[in-house]
């Protein structure tokens, strides 16, 4: 099954926290961990320095407690912890699946159990949010779904808000 990840498995760039202004990237892939920095600096003896890089196996990374105080300390524990499980073969496949089969997924799904699905990360809120959800699910929720409805649709979207005079008798109450 592992086979089926793309590689990198997971990757992250970023800036040091204050007052670093190093740049760092992250990532690991299928047999390795690789850690990326370059050093901004406007002293002198920094401005020739070249970016570095250490490459490492899953092994060596779990065992490497100065890489993982780096880690933590640019990308914070969750970032971390994440990688550590990745190198142990603890895979997130859902985060692997392409966008047209977890629409499929999600049309399985009860309206509220969608928007609490959307709450969990930025990947679902925007799934659960899209134009093409919606349109599956006014489909898959309405017997018939006429032209004239369809051609409007088209026009402002098939999801449409609450008007502001319900959202505010639902908060008044």
């Amino acid at each position: 099954m592992a086979s089926l990840l793309t590689d990198p498995l997971f990757e992250i760039s970023g800036r040091g926290p204050a007052p670093i202004q190093n740049f760092y990237h992250f990532s690991v892939t299928k047999s390795d961990v690789v850690w990326r920095w370059w050093k901004i600096s406007p002293r002198i003896v920094d401005r020739y320095s070249k970016p570095g890089e250490l490459k490492q196996s899953h092994e060596d990374f779990l065992d490497d407690t100065w890489l993982h105080s780096e880690v933590r300390m640019v990308f914070g524990l969750r970032i971390l912890e994440y990688a550590a499980a990745l190198c142990r073969g603890h895979y997130d496949y859902l985060e692997h699946l392409p966008d047209s089969l977890l629409l499929r997924i999600i049309n399985y799904l009860e309206l509220e159990d969608v928007g609490q699905l959307g709450r969990t990360s930025r990947r679902f809120r925007k799934l659960c949010g899209s134009e093409e959800f919606w349109e599956q699910a006014v489909h898959r929720h309405c017997n018939t779904v006429s032209t004239e409805v369809a051609s409007l649709a088209v026009e402002v979207g098939w999801q449409v808000d609450q008007p502001q005079e319900a959202q505010d008798r639902v908060a008044g109450s």
